[in-house]
């Protein structure tokens, strides 16, 4: 596993591509409501808070595990939130 710093750039990248990814389609479909794509950005944004808290944790006994527990959230997650994007 790599450092937290580099863990931490991992998660800003994937959920700004997410979000960034979410402003693309609500601008290619400006005639569409935006409810749906809106409630993706805040779960991105909340996914991103909460795995940054885990990151940033410091009573941690194994920290290889804890954080390959960390990305494996953001793939499974990040996948969920592309889905979501795909069925806007």
């Amino acid at each position: 596993m790599a450092n937290k710093r580099d863990l931490k750039k991992d998660i800003n990248y994937v959920l700004g591509d997410i979000i960034e990814a979410v402003y693309v389609w609500e601008y290619t479909n400006a005639t569409k409501d935006t409810k749906k794509s809106e409630a993706v950005i805040d779960d991105a944004i909340k996914v991103f808070d909460d795995l940054i808290a885990q990151v940033n944790a410091k009573d941690v006994e194994n920290k290889k595990a804890h954080f390959k527990s960390i990305n494996s959230q953001l793939e499974s997650k990040g996948i969920e939130l592309i889905e979501r994007i795909n069925k806007l």
